[in-house]
């Protein structure tokens, strides 16, 4: 047995991360928790995604881990990972906020008493309006130590659980920066004679620990801030759904939660009133806004036996429904499960970044400490060294690395979700952008898979009835086959009033017919080529069925005791936006394949009706994945379109696999990605958006990249020898608390993006 059956997966949000370092700490210490098998810790979502044996650990145990690491974390069930954030997440981020606005309040008022009261020191200027108690040293240690150990008492707890699990992070620069300052102060200020008598000021600097802890607090405040808006997607996702439903039981009307409604009951819903849960309309009918869901703006006709979407919109009249999928099985809680599921993970690109801060935090250390010794050591020089050392520590922060990615995947995929298209992962969305290749099922993708029966004629004629005979044996076969075309033929049997009889040994041959015996005759239907491989002849309706084909049409034939006796036209009409989308495709130099398991003549008429060049006809289910295989062979990059479950093991085998949201639940199972409208225009939304994100990722890493290869040199005094200009740490501290703030708001940027949905 595959040990990664036994797998389970859970969520753990995470607490107390403050730097990419941090998660990378996380994940260390889950990943060698016994019988974790994958981990994954994402510091833009501050969540953990975990497989691992029940067998062999508990959730308990990777929690102890996560706490050992020096975080907090609890597991975020499937219930509270779709409807949102509970009580106890809401209540933790308020009191962490507000702790946090605390300690910026205090640092922010204490800093400016110490920095006024240094203005003379720092300009070697008499200023009268400053009193000189006010650049009392003592009174600036005293001032300084709860700013120093209050509001940064974070970042040595941090530090300190680092240092005892033999790691570094963005809290052991914090400390090592804002201490050394402090403690030289102190120094300075209990033994001044030991710098006058080498002919040096006793000069402390308490402002500069104190700003700079006060300022990366500000810096965590406003990035905490603009993390929620990252999510914002999310908690718009979730405000749709209804809160209340009108249950009908007992044969009265009723007001109850949603939560309590179930399987089977019988909701009312009238004009203006959201549609509480998923169902099927037993009575009345309307139009509905799917636009919160689909991404569609025009409403939708809705009658008896078609489906309805919680949380979308009645226009028009009022109905009743009932009640198929309720809580986490409606597709408004898959879509959040999802779009959560997917700003969890990691986009490939993100693997530099994580390369990089794994010995970010340790190379800075390095450098600080040789820029103490190239001023103090080299130079003679203690005051430069000091202010060097901690400005290289100071400034130096794997934040806006950390960030870069996560951040540009979490806003992207919400941007999906809010237009339709939902994408299961950050990989899928980074691959999107690459795509070469475009393989559309015909099917339900090009098509709007309703086919119905246009032409029907039997071998015998209708002088004797034989048409209306022949078609009850055929229908009594194809109602056995969920085939939409089995469901057309049923159909029209049902619109001449045909009564249907029972079918024995039924039997579907994939890619080729049904067949079946009804009244002790075997009945057969499917395509030439099956014809001619049972040995049938088909001669006489060859010119007929050429004729329809070229009108577009597939053409089954119906054979008789292993005699040929009719022919069917069926005819699925093409979705009005299907040409404009391949046009759309094509001029973003796509190759746009058709592929169908229908006959060449059928499948070229149609392909020349919305603009397709090259189609691959006659393709068993089983043959489809071979294709996509052919065409990743030759080197390209390919995104399979399909909607069925023959099309899942092609969805599977593409780069990236595109499943239509109208179609089955097996193939959006196997897709990547999924277009809840069911419209090909998705296919270029979904591409664009990774453009964009992938641009916006790109961007992040550039300018995170850029700050710390110039703010480092700068901070370590390698302009001072050439300009006399020197980075003060203050500056430093502002610097690098914002620095991350920039990514987030770049990345926010994201949220701008609008779809350039075709013509139709």
């Amino acid at each position: 047995m595959n040990a990664t059956t036994n797998l389970e997966k859970i969520n753990l949000k995470l607490r107390g991360m403050s730097c990419a370092s941090c998660a990378s700490s996380i994940e260390e210490a889950i990943s060698n928790v016994p019988g974790v098998a994958r981990c994954n810790v994402n510091f833009g979502a501050e969540q953990a995604a975990i497989e691992y044996n029940p067998k062999r650990t508990s959730i308990e145990d990777i929690q102890d881990a996560v706490e050992e690491a020096g975080y907090s974390s609890y597991s975020l069930q499937e219930q509270e990972m779709i409807t949102g954030e509970d009580d106890a997440e809401k209540a933790a981020r308020i009191a962490e906020s507000q702790d946090l606005l605390r300690k910026v309040i205090v640092g922010g008022i204490i800093s400016l008493i110490l920095v006024i009261g240094s203005l003379p020191m720092m300009t070697g200027l008499n200023i009268p309006f400053i009193p000189a108690w006010l650049h009392n040293p003592w009174l600036q240690l005293i001032l300084t130590i709860p700013v120093q150990f209050w509001c940064g008492y974070g970042f040595y707890i941090h530090a300190w659980k680092a240092f005892k699990r033999h790691a570094a992070t963005m809290d052991t620069l914090i400390a090592l920066g804002t201490s050394a300052a402090f403690f030289y102060s102190i120094f300075a200020t209990v033994f001044p004679f030991f710098f006058l008598n080498q002919g040096l000021m006793p000069e402390v600097y308490y402002e500069i620990a104190a700003v700079v802890v006060t300022m990366i607090l500000l810096g965590e405040w406003f990035e905490n801030r603009a993390k929620g808006q990252t999510s914002e997607a999310i908690r718009q996702l979730m405000g749709l759904q209804a809160r209340d439903a009108r249950v009908i039981r007992n044969g009265q009307e009723m007001d109850i939660p949603i939560s309590e409604v179930q399987i089977d009951d019988i909701i009312l819903v009238r004009p203006g009133e959201k549609i509480p849960v998923d169902g099927e309309i037993v009575s009345g009918s309307s139009t509905i806004d799917e636009a919160m869901v689909t991404g569609e703006s025009i409403p939708v006709k809705k009658q008896p036996g078609d489906e309805v979407i919680g949380a979308t919109i009645n226009k028009t009249g009022s109905f009743k429904f009932r009640a198929t999928k309720v809580g986490a099985d409606t597709v408004l809680a898959q879509i959040v499960k999802l779009v959560r599921d997917a700003q969890g993970s990691k986009a490939p690109i993100q693997r530099l970044a994580d390369q990089v801060t794994g010995w970010f935090v340790p190379a800075v250390i390095a450098i600080a400490i040789s820029t103490f010794v190239v001023w103090f050591v080299i130079m003679g020089n203690v005051s430069l060294a000091m202010i060097t050392t901690v400005g290289v520590l100071i400034i130096a922060c794997p934040c806006a690395l950390g960030l870069a990615t996560p951040t540009s995947v979490m806003v992207g995929t919400g941007q999906g979700a809010e237009n339709g298209i939902l994408i299961k992962g950050a990989e899928s969305l980074e691959l999107a952008h690459k795509i070469q290749t475009i393989v559309l099922d015909k099917t339900g993708t090009i098509t709007q898979g309703k086919p119905t029966v246009t032409d029907y004629q039997a071998v015998r004629g209708i002088s004797d009835g034989a048409e209306l005979k022949l078609l009850r044996l055929v229908a009594a076969v194809e109602r056995n086959s969920e085939h939409p075309l089995a469901e057309a033929v049923v159909r029209y049997a049902e619109s001449q009033d045909v009564d249907l009889t029972e079918c024995h040994d039924f039997e579907a041959v994939a890619g080729s017919g049904v067949q079946g015996t009804v009244s002790n005759r075997l009945i057969q239907i499917g395509t030439q080529r099956w014809m001619s491989e049972l040995g049938i002849k088909t001669d006489t309706l060859q010119q007929q069925k050429d004729t329809w084909e070229a009108e577009a049409k597939t053409v089954v034939l119906i054979a008789v005791d292993g005699e040929l006796e009719g022919i069917m036209g069926i005819a699925d009409a093409i979705k009005p936006s299907s040409t404009a989308a391949v046009r759309a495709l094509r001029n973003l130099d796509l190759e746009v394949v058709m592929l169908t398991g229908d006959n060449q003549k059928t499948a070229e008429a149609i392909a020349r009706q919305v603009g397709i060049v090259r189609v691959e006809a006659e393709v068993r289910p089983d043959q489809k994945a071979a294709k996509v295989r052919e065409l990743q062979q030759e080197g390209k990059i390919v995104a399979m379109v399909g909607d069925g479950i023959n099309d899942a093991p092609a969805l599977a085998q593409a780069d990236v696999g595109i499943a239509i949201g109208t179609g089955t639940d097996v193939a959006i199972a196997a897709s990547d990605i999924t277009l809840i409208s069911g419209e090909l225009h998705g296919i270029v939304t979904a591409i664009g958006l990774s453009k964009a994100t992938i641009s916006n990722i790109r961007q992040n890493l550039f300018f995170a990249f850029i700050y710390n290869v110039l703010g480092i040199p700068i901070a370590a005094g390698i302009l001072f020898p050439f300009f006399g200009w020197l980075l003060n740490p203050i500056i430093g501290g502002i610097a690098m608390a914002f620095s991350s703030v920039s990514v987030i708001t770049n990345a926010l940027r994201l949220r701008n993006f609008s779809p350039s949905h075709p013509r139709t």
